[in-house]
């Protein structure tokens, strides 16, 4: 049997950064994956999804060039190519976490892990003989996968989840995204800027669920000035193969039928945590709506056994996933941390336009008591957005009306994902309006909108 101090499950973003984390403190760490390092954020999730999107951006620019003064007498696309790039990234980047792994000595087994009770690994590597492997800490992070849509009954050439939309050997000329949060809308952003006729479906009356519903509303007009189809409040009540074509019968609002027949459809209805064949029912390790339940340091029912990102629950995020994992050592390690405080992650969607937020709606903050004041800055009132040429968005900031306290920022348009995070390091210095708006933001930027926006929630707004 081979003993570390650390074993970690799982070699996603929460994982292979738990494993070096744990390394860098002195722990004798060993870390487990089945498939590829970096797991499905960096092979198949948020990195090469990313890699495409900016292809479709590229040639978007390109089809509406002369609106910078650029002439380009023939644009088009080649397909092979840029899925081509988008792997090869994922290749680079695998490479690069076991570089990382490695210089940090991290050793890393290639197979499957399953837990034998408290403290102890059975690992199945091919049909070689089960190593055991054994750890007073064992952290388990095998992430999520999507949900799946088993009514459908279709095959994997008709029904695509995020895997097959990855790797598309053509456009197809029509296709069905169910599902609008920000798999759903990422893809539906990609498909439609490379010439596919595309639906978004939503069941829930607003696309982007989880933003605050002012911003959904600017994103959802952009997205269809942009070309995609919206129909929210609908339910698919039919499923119908012909060929290679699909039609869906839809029940809309006020139960209007609808028949729609397209090419494809991409599952877009979230993911579910890797719990299973962990032999979990060999411990005190409970779960809960497909995740595993743990408090707020990763810590499981049974001691010694941890479990942190996707397989831990909501919000399945990437960055969420690695500060758990590095709270959760550290804690091990005896260190001070504080628990995660889930109201100060970011969440961003990287469609056209891109959505970013961090805390409260103006919704939910009011629902929860406070006494709020809101402040909005638009796009259209900003120099460097209008000489990008993006002149449709909205910064818009919640605050404490009693104290000045930062509650929520959320942000709709071009860049948005890369301005956010000034709002998250607000609030986690506890920021007041006052300090935000005695800041000095650089002139030209997208930034000054933060500010503005700030300004706006106190009645000093300047450029509109």
């Amino acid at each position: 049997m081979d003993n570390f101090d650390v074993i970690v499950i799982g070699a996603g973003p929460g994982g292979y950064v738990t494993a070096i984390r744990a390394a860098q403190l002195g722990f004798k760490t060993c870390i487990v994956e089945n498939k590829h390092l970096g797991g499905i954020c960096l092979n198949w999730g948020c990195i090469p999804t990313k890699a495409l999107l900016r292809s479709a951006e590229v040639f978007h620019l390109m089809k509406n060039a002369d609106s910078f003064g650029i002439s380009s007498k023939e644009t088009n696309f080649d397909l092979k190519r840029i899925v081509e790039r988008s792997r090869d990234i994922s290749k680079q980047l695998n490479q690069g976490v076991g570089y990382l792994l490695k210089k940090n000595k991290v050793s890393v087994f290639t197979g499957t892990a399953k837990l034998n009770g408290p403290g102890k690994i059975e690992l199945s590597a091919n049909d070689e003989k089960a190593k055991l492997l054994s750890s007073p800490h064992i952290i388990i992070a095998t992430g999520a996968r999507p949900r799946t849509l088993p009514q459908f009954k279709l095959s994997k050439n008709l029904l695509w989840t995020y895997f097959e939309a990855m790797v598309p050997k053509k456009i197809p000329q029509s296709l069905i995204v169910i599902g609008s949060g920000a798999i759903g809308v990422e893809f539906a952003s990609f498909y439609c800027a490379l010439g596919a006729d595309v639906t978004i479906l939503e069941i829930l009356p607003q696309i982007l669920p989880n933003e605050d519903p002012e911003i959904a509303a600017i994103a959802r007009k952009q997205m269809e000035l942009y070309g995609i189809k919206i129909i929210t409040e609908a339910t698919i009540k039919n499923v119908k193969k012909k060929d290679d074509r699909v039609t869906l019968d839809i029940d809309t609002k006020n139960n209007q039928s609808k028949e729609l027949t397209v090419n494809r459809i991409i599952s877009a209805i979230g993911v579910q945590g890797n719990i299973e064949n962990l032999g979990l029912e060999t411990t005190k390790v409970k779960t809960e709506k497909n995740c595993i339940r743990t408090d707020s340091f990763g810590l499981t029912n049974e001691p010694g056994i941890f479990a942190i990102g996707d397989v831990a629950g909501p919000p399945m995020l990437a960055h969420k996933a690695e500060h758990e994992g590095v709270i959760c050592i550290e804690k091990i390690a005896g260190m001070e941390v504080d628990p995660l405080q889930t109201n100060k992650i970011p969440n961003c969607t990287y469609s056209f336009p891109q959505i970013s937020s961090v805390g409260l709606t103006e919704n939910n903050a009011v629902n929860a008591g406070y006494s709020v004041r809101v402040g909005r800055f638009p796009f259209i009132g900003n120099g460097k957005a209008i000489a990008l040429g993006e002149r449709d968005g909205l910064v818009k900031t919640v605050f404490d009306a009693n104290t000045g306290e930062l509650l929520g920022a959320h942000m709709v348009g071009a860049d948005v994902t890369e301005l956010i995070h000034g709002f998250v390091i607000a609030m986690g210095l506890e920021t007041t309006e006052k300090e935000l708006m005695d800041t000095i933001f650089p002139h030209p930027t997208l930034s000054e909108m933060m500010h503005e926006s700030v300004l706006d929630a106190y009645q000093q707004v300047i450029h509109i």
